[in-house]
């Protein structure tokens, strides 16, 4: 079975607010049976998303503003690839806009 194109107009998406206050998505692509997702994530001035692992890596554009992921103080246009059990918190200055590449989601660690 072959796959079809997707064509997902973000101008006529809203955007969904997650539970980590200042930060919403637009899910561009998600597959179920895999995990595998691409989204855009946008965060308010001063948001923080807490520290999480990625058990099959991440990729990250930085469209606008501003990014913090770990060490990395990313602005826009930066590329980031992050391999598999890679583990950091995000977080903006001033605000930014994101493209992220999932191959699994996320598990956010929690503190002992």
């Amino acid at each position: 079975m072959s796959e079809t194109s997707t064509v997902v107009r973000t101008g006529e998406q809203e955007w969904q607010a997650l539970k980590t206050p200042g930060v919403s998505i637009k899910v561009l692509r998600a597959d179920k049976a895999t995990g595998e997702s691409t989204t855009l994530l946008r965060f308010d001035a001063g948001a923080t998303f807490p520290a999480h692992i990625h058990p099959a890596g991440e990729e990250i554009f930085v469209i606008a503003g501003d990014f913090k992921v770990g060490p990395e103080h990313l602005r826009s246009g930066d590329y980031l690839y992050t391999p598999p059990a890679g583990k950091h918190a995000a977080s903006t200055d001033n605000g930014c806009l994101v493209l992220v590449t999932l191959r699994k989601p996320v598990e956010i660690l929690v503190d002992d």
